[in-house]
């Protein structure tokens, strides 16, 4: 990067000049404000103590050496004790060179000996379909084992389908009890919709049970008394004990459980699948809480003969982590049935059996923070060395403008429909607009498909994924501001551009001569910002932030509209600027794609 540069060749500046002998690290380089000439400010007050002179002739000395012996550096002006660097178009040019060289910019090489990162995410439940917080959960997912990868990292890409438990029971017993032998195919509905179905069924039906086994006077009772009165009448519930039954049944292989469990789950995959493909994220590995959660109990198990964990009088298993500032944690109820983080351990155990993994990343919401601390001490107190190196990447809430959204009452936004909603509304802006004119239906279906999806997975990317967010359908498809179709849009002008190109019969070089050719600022602000995008790929690699590659890409395309209203490309009457505004448009769009793909957003070549 330029930076750098500048602050090696300031290193040895001050060296020969001073004797002073200070890391390039810690000299302040940055962008020249846009009321003074330059590309590049030099702070020179750390240098005053060495060169026991003013700013203004420590700077005007260095910025002479500079000149001098740097050939990026053509020209210099000193504002007190900032000293401003005019960057030479020859350096610009042949910057630009480096970028059209490589076809895939900013992403490093991925090799055989690469760190193997294994990324988590979507982790859905059986009893429910995708809803739009798994929809934020997935596109975090997916981008960030992107972005990884562009990092120079092997990934793998997971999932931990959680297909057993009391949630699945609860569908189950419903389905057993209400269903009437329904299947998608006799409803015509997607397998995970129905069993969602079956879900708030049972809510409902317990809520009716729950209320009947409320005491008569219960609305005279204060709210401490109703709550213990609620909390009885749950507990002697016979549909809940009837679901917990199931659970016990199903653990102890019960043939009959195990039958209707596996026929009505391979109904929800077949639906997960049918979601994930339109959505457009994937995995390499799925592993299943039913083939994992026993390996938990067996290291849970080994940790009490050890004496790392403890038993209660009812025979419950639990982790003190008092040493560790935190309170208990059950690992296993009474009843000997499992919980979540029996089961965390054992997926965990088996992945870096399956694995050489180098790094864990686990893509779940920040209501689980605490989960995956505790997680992290148990992993390793049971000998794991990879234990307290795994990654919880956090995120928050996803919400619509209307407010929070309730499974068990089925208040979600399903997935599905919102991907159809969100091709549906690109769909008509586009046709309002008149975007699509003149392409066949094909065409512009899969053109449509892209701006819906585009929109949807932009919005919610753009956010830093540590905040909550409310997910606005109407703002997402709008065709200006910092939005996927606006995005889309210029790469979509961009190939316009190119193919006029081609029309003229334009031969672009593989490289530009420097000879020459004046660059205005517009073009250098735009060159730098497309030599940025290594550095902002390798930054949001290590602070594992997509939304650092929607923003840039934002600001690349906002830059470049800029230029191509101020600037002639195909009109320009000069050839060798011409040549030079065609290799920066190509490599603006270039870079455009790059970024978005990163998103796992394709970006048209026409609207």
């Amino acid at each position: 990067m330029i930076e750098q540069l500048i602050a090696q060749g300031t290193a040895k500046a001050v060296s020969e000049l001073y004797g002073l002998a200070m890391p390039e690290e810690q000299i302040q380089v940055q962008k020249t404000k846009k009321e003074f000439e330059g590309h590049f400010t030099v702070v020179v007050f750390p240098f005053l103590k060495a060169s026991r002179k003013g700013p203004e002739q420590t700077a005007t000395e260095i910025g002479g050496w500079l000149q001098a012996n740097e050939p990026a550096v053509c020209g210099f002006n000193v504002i007190k004790g900032f000293l401003n660097l005019v960057i030479s178009a020859s350096f610009w040019i042949d910057t630009l060179n480096r970028v059209n060289a490589d076809s895939e910019y900013g992403f490093t090489p991925v090799t055989e000996n690469s760190p193997l990162v294994m990324i988590e995410y979507s982790s859905p439940n059986t009893n429910k379909p995708l809803h739009l917080g798994h929809v934020r959960n997935n596109l975090l997912g997916y981008s960030l084992a992107r972005i990884m990868a562009a990092c120079g990292n092997r990934v793998v890409k997971t999932n931990i389908v959680n297909d057993r438990g009391i949630h699945i029971c609860k569908s189950m017993l419903a389905w057993q009890k209400w269903g009437n032998g329904e299947t998608p195919e006799s409803s015509g509905k997607k397998g995970d919709h129905l069993i969602g179905d079956y879900y708030v069924l049972f809510d409902k039906h317990f809520k009716e049970e729950v209320r009947s086994l409320l005491p008569a006077d219960y609305d005279r009772l204060d709210a401490k008394a109703q709550e213990a009165a609620k909390a009885r009448a749950e507990q002697e519930s016979p549909l809940m004990r009837e679901a917990h039954d199931m659970l016990v049944r199903w653990e102890a292989g019960d043939k009959e459980v195990r039958s209707l469990w596996a026929m009505m789950n391979e109904w929800v995959y077949a639906g997960f699948d049918e979601t994930y493909k339109r959505l457009g994220v994937s995995f390499d590995k799925i592993y299943y809480e039913s083939q994992t959660y026993l390996e938990g109990k067996a290291k849970v198990m080994e940790g009490l003969e050890k004496g790392l964990f403890f038993r209660k009088e009812d025979g419950s298993a639990w982790a003190d982590l008092a040493s560790d500032g935190l309170d208990r944690k059950l690992l296993l109820r009474s009843d000997g049935t499992s919980v979540y983080m029996t089961q965390d351990i054992g997926t965990a155990k088996l992945r870096f059996e399956d694995y050489p993994i180098d790094r864990m990343i686990y893509v779940v919401g920040n209501e689980q923070n605490y989960h995956f601390q505790v997680l992290s001490i148990l992993l390793d107190r049971l000998g794991f060395k990879w234990g307290r190196d795994l990654v919880h990447f956090s995120y928050g809430m996803v919400e619509l403008p209307n407010g929070r959204m309730k499974s068990r009452e089925g208040t979600v936004v399903d997935a599905d429909d919102l991907i159809e909603g969100m091709v549906e509304t690109s769909r008509q802006t586009s046709a309002e607009l008149g975007k699509l004119d003149g392409l066949d239906k094909a065409e512009s279906d899969n053109i449509i498909r892209m701006i819906g999806l585009g929109a949807l997975k932009y919005f919610i990317l753009k956010v830093d994924a540590r905040k909550n967010m409310t997910f606005n359908p109407e703002e997402s498809i709008d065709f200006n501001g910092n939005t996927g179709p606006f995005i889309q849009y210029t790469h979509a002008r961009i190939c316009s551009i190119l193919r006029k190109v081609a029309e003229e019969g334009i031969t672009v070089p593989e490289s530009l001569s420097a000879d020459g050719l004046e660059l205005s600022e517009k073009e250098i602000s735009i060159i730098q910002q497309l030599v940025n995008f290594r550095q902002v790929v390798l930054q949001a690699g290590q602070d594992y932030n997509p939304s650092a590659i929607a923003n840039y890409v934002y600001d690349l395309v906002k830059e470049f509209n800029q230029f191509y209203h101020d600037f002639s490309i195909m009109h320009e009457e000069d050839a060798a600027r011409k040549l030079f505004r065609i290799v920066l448009t190509a490599n603006v769009g270039k870079v455009v794609r790059l970024g978005m793909g990163l998103l796992g957003i394709e970006v048209p070549d026409r609207m």
